[in-house]
């Protein structure tokens, strides 16, 4: 906790800087990627077949799921996945399939896809699956034959719990390490002790291609334009700080109330998240964490349905739960808040972005060097899908 504590006040310290210097983190040129990287289903599916299907994804976070019997249905990409909670306290992870006849298991439903109990049965033919994922039993199993129930359990994904998230790789039997996947990103989400929180809910929206949408929550310099009377008067437009973790990005934006650091003693600095100065917590290839003293906002990304569409699922977590209808109000209406400022603001920038890509057809988007986050972010998607033959990249590169 004291080396975090001191690397945060290192942050604040060159954040400090930039304001006063009317500057920002920079790397050493501008990026161009072509605009049909946003466009070509061929690049799209490539997206989805080596990234999101190859790379642990965070699905839930712990909260969501702290019993035993509980579970959590979603369908990432379309893709079925069943989220349960054994009788042993396991969080285990599951294509939500029925090995009989490939009917999905468990539906969505009304409540996030969330829900309890000690058995799952299949809504076409009655059989019965344990939250581990073996098959319990066979409707009128005398008159089906002879089969081996041991192996019909429910197909496996790898799936592991930490830092208060459970993470799952959306394809079986790959090989899976999230505490070397993040690798310094850990020791910062585990400070958080997440596990603790209170899970309000979550709300989906729909948006553009997924990289026109990351694109935004890696950048401040539109701050300016985009968000002039919910972002801005809290933080100064074209201010930031990046710090790389293998493909992860720990982004750091000043308050305006960052010259008031000078009034404080330096080892203090690095206690003032929130207070002068936010980061936005980001892992590849699709998770986006703002966290406030009072909230916090985690945001999942997936490609849609089709090159030019992403769901985004919002998930608002607090402190702790409400102790009445009045505060349970209140919490809602500061999640829709927060909902409505990346709805509104974001994501129907990126809608029209992606108009303008799909008018465009050809030539190139630009990325600054004060966009370093972006450039970044787009190198690494270079690099999965060359499937390692491009080097990693570096954050600052000359």
């Amino acid at each position: 906790m004291t080396e975090m504590r001191e690397a945060y006040g290192e942050v604040a310290e060159k954040l400090l800087h930039f304001v006063e210097a009317k500057t920002t983190d920079r790397t050493g040129s501008t990026m161009q990627v072509p605009v049909e990287s946003y466009l070509d289903p061929e690049q799209w599916q490539s997206e989805i077949d080596l990234i999101f299907k190859r790379l642990p994804l965070m699905l839930a976070l712990t909260i969501e799921m702290p019993e035993k019997g509980d579970y959590k249905a979603m369908s990432p990409m379309g893709m079925p996945v069943l989220l349960t909670r054994g009788s042993d306290g396991k969080a285990r992870a599951f294509l939500n399939v029925c090995r009989h006849r490939a009917m999905k298991l468990v539906d969505e439903g009304e409540n996030g896809g969330r829900g309890n109990c000690r058995a799952f049965s299949c809504p076409y033919h009655g059989w019965t699956y344990a939250s581990d994922g073996r098959l319990l039993g066979i409707t009128e199993a005398s008159t089906f034959g002879d089969i081996d129930k041991s192996t019909l359990g429910l197909t496996e994904l790898p799936c592991q719990e930490v830092a208060g998230m459970i993470f799952a790789i959306l394809t079986p039997g790959l090989p899976m390490d999230v505490p070397a996947f993040l690798g310094g990103m850990l020791d910062d989400f585990a400070a958080l002790r997440l596990e603790t929180w209170y899970f309000h809910k979550s709300r989906p929206m729909q948006g553009a291609n997924w990289k026109v949408a990351y694109d935004g929550y890696l950048e401040g310099y539109h701050f300016q334009a985009a968000h002039p009377e919910t972002v801005l008067p809290r933080t100064p437009s074209n201010r930031a700080y990046y710090e790389a973790f293998g493909p992860h990005i720990r982004l750091s934006y000043p308050q305006h109330r960052i010259v008031e650091l000078k009034d404080l003693p330096r080892e203090e600095w690095g206690e003032r998240e929130n207070l002068n100065y936010d980061f936005i917590r980001m892992l590849f290839p699709n998770f986006a964490m703002f966290l406030a003293p009072e909230m916090c906002q985690v945001a999942q990304l997936f490609p849609g349905d089709a090159p030019g569409r992403n769901v985004t699922v919002m998930n608002y977590i607090f402190p702790t739960a409400p102790a009445s209808e009045a505060e349970r109000e209140e919490l809602d209406r500061m999640s829709d808040f927060f909902f409505d400022v990346v709805e509104k603001e974001d994501y129907l920038m990126g809608m029209r972005v992606q108009q303008g890509l799909e008018a465009q057809r050809s030539g190139h988007v630009t990325f600054g060097r004060n966009e370093l986050g972006n450039q970044y972010f787009h190198k690494w998607i270079a690099h999965y899908l060359s499937q390692g033959t491009v080097p990693e990249p570096l954050l600052r590169a000359d």
